[in-house]
């Protein structure tokens, strides 16, 4: 009969506890890199295109049961466990007045139905579902209510962009048959997001999903704008606003983003004036002045005091400019000191216009080229306008001159052209009253923003915001509920065609901006204008978590509307995040070439084909240097990512706090937590052996009164000690103290100490007894108990992984069908286990322990029995260490008994003396060496170190000296380099000592 194999865990050295002084840990020098084979990939499984109820899922089958004996796999775990949870409703939520459990409602920012999952949506993901796994766990009424967004301008853009390959143009198709073609468009690809979402093991509620644009999210648009204009707050005007030439579209003042530092010129030039004279002005858009209707100076400008009340002729249209005086527009300082003045195409300039009653000339068109208003250069596109002006300004001898300039470049968003400021009529809402009231919410603390340094962010937006130009110059979206009469230009607002609306009567062509729609996603996904019992239930929402880039577009105007139309805050924390960049803490672009994909991460890909699918235009070559420059760790991955799986992509986000402006993703973080869920394998699979036959007794959920052994005294203290810890981390939105909380445990509590002293205990000797029977039963509930419930601790981090082992574990018969229904460790229950005595005496043991283990480290005595004393003037001390003095000599594999004596004694030549601290008084830890390790090779190894550190360490000192690197990396990385720094210093230090030991040898 073949023996049985036990299972071994694997013991990380580099992450045990070790004591302060005089450790030392072996310097190892790292071989030389080798020829990596191909990454292994798990294909990507195809996704369903749509999303119809909450059914679809990636892959039709189920991979077979994985064994514990196999290596953990996440492509063949994290497929098997999603439809289990929807099997059992694990997702649902009730809107029942008689469900009376506690809510948490969480509405998951809409992504765009033209997106696709990226690093920004994997660490949403992550932050959400954590938090409503933790609080379904606990037993809440969890609902995450998901959704996508209809996108305007993005959606429109993609489908004209697809006609136009099928040769066609929207124009061509007419606006009913465009919009039709949308919809096709829409049916075709789906929530394709939301189903990849549903790959890093996202639960919102499928049932309730919503897009903006379905019948009751129109009609709750509808009634929203129709309300928002009988109270005098939606009206229509003709104003300049932002118009992108481009998407042939008005913007609001948040979708243009400023291009700072943009390199252009200051052209000057001359008009003259009547009289005789001229005067000189300067611009950096020359084409505008065709638009010109005065030219304004200082009053008080001693230079131009002569020509106030003048008019100066324009040389390329017949009219004349008056020269006006304005103290607002003018700074005497700034250029020449006399401005010209384009009302019609500069915002300062229309004000001004309004102030001294000046006409405005439109000089565009709407596609950016120029009109009639232009003269001999209408057609012109605005940059061959401007080229075309300033010739003909120079043939007139009216040029001065140019120098370069560094300007701020106003972009759209979407297209990333530069938008024209540009007179147009469209309807406007009036803000004020509403930011005051969103504003007073957060003041009063009825809505709380996390982190707090975002509060003078959202004041100063609110404080100082304009009208919301809130028209859309497209055929895709929410058509604005007003019909004109062409005859008089009268206009109706109403939820319906108001029946007196005869033929002459025609529809607004605008619909409205995609964020209206947006700022209702809160209550209007409830059900709202009805009263719904979703509604009651739901509303208003606990938390928003978003990034807080989003601050103005999304949360603010939420904040205003959920006011106005509910007369209650949306939500009642708002939980910002930082945006993921890559490891350098460069934004992430496809220009860039430092994009990753999610999924790339979770199936693995390999270089190559990652950046085949991203193609930039740069050479293979080009493209991979880019991105290795950009994720310097990912160098040293060979060709490409293995499939490091979901739950290693999730707890790495999760690791990052959230309040970093800038989250470095570096791939080197991601694969050592796919060891940490190897880990994590490997040790529920040594749990089982050790666990044996243990099942639990009828209505027993603990093991019945507190421990004897110390160990398990120990470890369920310090169970309870990381449950407060993740709970006070998830309390706080820092789910990252949360994570590295739950990781700290199970690796080094459960892992590196409780098992490997465990396992002595509960493995059967040679005759097939155990060597104290009497404890085996309290132990092996404590392993049960511990190692169960440290599972459902990091279940809303690791979902799949977590299921998959908490289904083979003996657990309490009121568990339910899976661990996603909890319940969630109770930092309050387990409170009762914490135990400073058992954690005082198990503290001093592991610094004992972990001096032997750094000095067997140090000369690699990787199997080799070594002589043991330990030295104490504290009789406790001796009592304890000898009462324990198996569990020492097993961890330390010391040669016999380790030897516990009072200090004083003499040290023998060739033996290390490490001081361990204690509360008892210091503790020598003596490790005899001589006969163990030559003395030759000892001096090679130091030397060899050496040689290699100071090597390392001029690079680091010049990476840290490099000019700026300080400053502009993000704040993770600087503190990694000056860690790394510290212990390179520590190690030439210990190696100074080890130099002094050698002779002894």
């Amino acid at each position: 009969m073949r023996a049985r194999v036990r299972p071994r865990l694997r013991v990380r050295r580099r992450l045990r506890a070790r004591p302060r002084l005089r450790v030392r840990p072996r310097l190892r020098v790292r071989p030389r890199p080798r020829v990596r084979p191909r990454p292994r990939v798990r294909p990507r499984p195809r996704l369903p295109e749509v999303l119809t109820n909450g059914v679809a899922m990636p892959d039709a089958s189920t991979p077979a049961l994985p064994t514990l004996d196999q290596p953990y796999d996440p492509a063949v775990v994290e497929p098997r466990w999603y439809a289990h949870w929807e099997r059992h409703g694990v997702f649902a939520t009730s809107d029942s007045p008689a469900d009376a459990r506690p809510t948490y409602v969480v509405p998951m920012p809409p992504p765009n139905v033209t997106g696709s999952l990226h690093m920004g949506h994997a660490l949403m993901v992550t932050f959400q579902d954590a938090l409503i796994r933790w609080h379904r766990m606990r037993g809440y009424n969890a609902l995450w209510l998901p959704g996508v967004d209809h996108a305007g301008i993005a959606t429109q853009t993609v489908v004209e962009r697809l006609i136009a390959r099928e040769g066609t143009t929207r124009q061509a198709l007419g606006r009913d048959a465009f919009v039709d073609r949308v919809w096709r468009w829409r049916r075709e690809t789906g929530d394709r997001i939301l189903v990849q979402e549903r790959v890093l093991g996202a639960s919102p509620d499928w049932s309730r999903a919503k897009f903006t644009m379905d019948p009751d999210m129109t009609r709750a648009v509808t009634e929203a704008f129709v309300r928002l204009h009988e109270q005098g707050l939606m009206y229509r005007a003709t104003r300049l606003i932002n118009w992108c030439p481009e998407c042939m579209t008005a913007l609001s003042d948040l979708e243009v983003e400023n291009e700072e530092g943009a390199n252009g010129e200051i052209f000057e030039f001359a008009y003259e004036v009547e009289g005789g004279g001229e005067i000189v002005v300067a611009t950096t858009r020359p084409e505008t002045m065709l638009g010109d209707t005065a030219i304004a100076v200082h009053p008080e400008d001693p230079r131009y005091l002569a020509l106030h009340g003048k008019r100066v002729r324009h040389p390329f249209a017949y009219r004349t400019l008056p020269i006006i005086t304005d103290a607002i527009l003018v700074d005497p300082k700034f250029g020449t000191g006399a401005v010209k003045v384009t009302p019609a195409h500069d915002f300062n300039d229309f004000a001004t216009g309004k102030r001294h009653g000046l006409e405005e000339i439109n000089i565009l068109n709407l596609d950016g080229t120029m009109n009639a208003s232009a003269g001999p250069f209408a057609g012109l596109d605005r940059k061959e306008a401007r080229r075309a002006v300033k010739k003909a300004l120079a043939e007139k001898g009216l040029a001065r001159g140019a120098k370069p300039h560094v300007l701020t470049l106003p972009r759209c968003q979407r297209s990333g052209g530069v938008v024209e400021p540009m007179i147009s009529t469209q309807w406007f809402l009036r803000m004020k009253e509403m930011a005051e009231k969103a504003l007073e919410a957060v003041r009063a603390g009825k809505t709380v923003i996390v982190p707090s340094e975002w509060e003078k962010t959202y004041d100063h937006f609110l404080e100082n915001i304009q009208d919301w130009c809130v028209s859309r110059q497209l055929w895709w979206g929410h058509p604005i509920p007003a019909w004109h009469d062409e005859a008089t230009g009268a206009i109706k607002v109403a939820r319906e065609r108001p029946p007196e609306c005869g033929a002459g009567w025609t529809p607004d062509p605008d619909v409205l901006d995609t964020w209206f729609s947006s700022a209702l996603w809160p209550f209007s996904t409830l059900g709202w204008p009805q009263a719904s019992p979703a509604l009651k239930k739901f509303y208003p929402a606990t938390d928003l978590e978003t990034g807080y880039d989003i601050l103005f577009f999304w949360v603010a105007r939420m904040m205003m509307f959920g006011l106005h139309f509910t007369g209650e805050v949306p939500f009642r924390r708002v939980l910002l995040h930082g945006m993921v960049v890559d490891e350098t803490g460069d934004k992430m672009s496809k220009l860039k070439g430092n994009v990753i994909d999610p999924l790339d991460l979770v199936y693995g890909t390999t270089f190559e084909d990652m950046i085949g699918r991203g193609a930039t235009g740069a050479s293979a070559e080009e493209a991979l240097a880019k991105f290795k420059k950009a994720y310097p760790s990912a160098a040293a991955m060979g060709n490409g990512f293995p499939a490091f799986g979901a739950d290693a992509v999730r707890f790495t986000l999760a690791t990052y706090p959230p309040s970093n402006k800038r989250i470095a993703l570096a791939p080197k973080r991601i694969e050592g937590n796919r060891h940490f869920c190897n880990k994590i394998w490997n040790a529920t699979r040594l749990a089982l052996d050790l666990l044996g036959d243990f099942a639990w007794p009828d209505g027993l959920a603990a093991p019945s009164g507190a421990p004897a052994q110390i160990y398990n005294r120990w470890i369920r203290s310090r169970f309870a000690a990381a449950c407060a810890a993740v709970h006070e981390g998830f309390d706080a939105f820092r789910i990252d103290e949360s994570a590295h909380a739950a990781y700290r445990f199970f690796w080094t509590d459960l892992c590196d100490w409780y098992l490997e002293i465990v396992k002595r205990v509960l493995r059967k000797q040679a005759d097939g007894t155990f060597a104290n029977p009497a404890v085996v039963p309290e132990t092996r509930a404590t392993l049960a108990y511990v190692l169960e419930g440290s599972l459902r601790l990091l279940h809303p981090l690791m979902p799949f992984l977590t299921e998959e082992l908490w289904q083979r574990l003996p657990r309490p018969a009121s568990r339910k069908a899976t661990i996603a229904f909890g319940p969630y460790p109770s930092k309050d229950e387990e409170s009762a286990a914490v135990d400073a005595d058992a954690e005082d005496w198990m503290g001093l043991l592991k610094a004992v322990v972990s001096a032997v283990r750094s000095v067997r480290s140090e000369y690699d005595l990787k199997k080799a029995e070594v002589p043991l004393r330990v030295r104490s003037a504290s009789p406790e001390v001796v009592a304890f260490l000898r009462s324990e003095s198996e569990t020492v000599r097993t961890l330390v594999l010391s040669k016999g008994e380790p030897v516990l004596e009072a200090p004083g004694g003499p040290r023998e030549a060739g033996t290390t003396v490490s001081v361990v601290p204690s509360a008892r008084g210091p503790i020598e830890v003596l490790v005899g060496l001589k006969g163990l390790v030559s003395a030759d090779s000892e001096r090679t190894r130091i030397e060899r170190d050496e040689k290699k550190i100071k090597k390392d360490l001029a690079v680091l000192d010049k990476k840290l000296g490099a000019p700026g690197f300080v400053d502009r990396a993000p704040k993770e990385v600087v503190e990694e380099a000056r860690a790394q720094r510290a212990s390179f210093l520590e190690a030439l230090g210990r190696l100074e000592m080890a130099r002094k030991l050698v002779d002894e040898l």
